[in-house]
């Protein structure tokens, strides 16, 4: 793509030209790195390969490196890295969460069972970890042993308050930042390395993207509510369903009449919508601006992370970087 793009704002078409060939390697190097001497991994690897998703954390490392640099191996070996990564996780959450589908299908511990899901999942982690290992970088190595021990952690903290309607919003955060904006960090410092940069940029585009992943997952919880199961890939309204109290709800219960929170209370025990339905929980969170309120904390992270990577040179990916803020935003799944 030409620099006549710069005085604009890039489509996620427009986006995904500029990483297409290069993902297309990485989606080559998963497919070969996904070959297990035992069938059940391959078969789940595959299935997971094949339902696909939006690439967001891969293509954050590839238009990170190309900051700096072109495309080459190291790039193309840590966005495969931490896609796998991130599919590792996916494989985990859905057998806690007792999921039964992931991206509009049968999710993988419907398919193989929890106990060969959470067995390939694991050989994922590995498998990631052991690409990693071959660039013999040990900043590589502390950077993804770091991540994964905070992704467990926000797992495992996640566990804590199932159920618990006094979540608060600090306790929310902190979960965010370890399931979701710690990996997007480590995407675009990955990525930064890959192509040469210095520790100050690392650092400034590991910021970037933390913020980016905020956002990111607080319009994840609100399309939860708002979005339709058809366009999101699962069931709306799961998050409750399954125990989690998100941003909107802790919004809307800080309003709420002691009757509503026994409503959303009675969803959170009984982990369904057959006493309280789905619409009347939308209800208290519509009334009580949880949604708006949720969006307008996003926007504040959404420009944060604008402004950190407005401080990169014009190029045809700083500006594709700069519009990723917008299409988070603005996105319906």
């Amino acid at each position: 793509m030409g620099l006549s793009k710069l005085g604009q704002a890039l489509t996620a078409r427009d986006i995904f030209k500029l990483v297409e060939a290069d993902l297309r390697r990485v989606e080559e190097k998963m497919g070969l790195e996904s070959i297990s001497s035992v069938d059940a991994v391959t078969a789940i690897n595959r299935h997971l390969q094949k339902s696909g998703g939006k690439r967001l954390r891969p293509t954050l490392v590839l238009l990170s490196c190309q900051l700096f640099s072109e495309a080459n191996e190291a790039s193309i070996a840590m966005a495969a890295v931490v896609e796998m990564v991130h599919a590792a996780t996916l494989v985990h959450d859905d057998v806690i969460d007792e999921a039964q589908t992931r991206r509009s299908q049968p999710s993988v511990n419907v398919l193989f069972g929890n106990q060969t899901s959470v067995l390939s999942g694991d050989w994922l982690y590995m498998q990631a970890f052991q690409i990693a290992l071959r660039s013999r970088n040990f900043r590589v190595l502390d950077l993804l042993i770091g991540l994964t021990q905070l992704m467990v952690e926000g797992e495992l903290l996640q566990l804590q308050r199932l159920g618990r309607l006094e979540v608060s919003e600090a306790d929310y955060m902190e979960l965010i930042d370890r399931k979701t904006a710690s990996l997007f960090s480590v995407c675009a410092r990955l990525g930064a390395m890959a192509g040469g940069a210095g520790e100050a940029d690392e650092a400034k585009l590991g910021e970037f993207a933390w913020n980016l992943g905020i956002a990111f997952q607080l319009v994840d919880d609100v399309l939860d509510y708002t979005s339709r199961e058809k366009v999101l890939g699962k069931p709306v309204g799961n998050d409750l369903k399954e125990g989690k109290v998100t941003l909107p709800l802790i919004y809307a219960l800080q309003d709420a009449t002691p009757a509503e929170r026994i409503q959303v209370e009675t969803v959170l025990r009984e982990r369904n919508y057959a006493k309280v339905s789905f619409a009347r929980i939308l209800e208290i969170v519509t009334r009580y601006r949880g949604v708006e309120r949720a969006m307008e904390r996003a926007a504040i992270f959404t420009e944060r992370s604008r402004t950190l990577i407005h401080q990169f040179p014009d190029s045809p990916f700083q500006r594709a970087l700069v519009s990723v803020t917008d299409l988070v935003t603005a996105r319906d799944h």
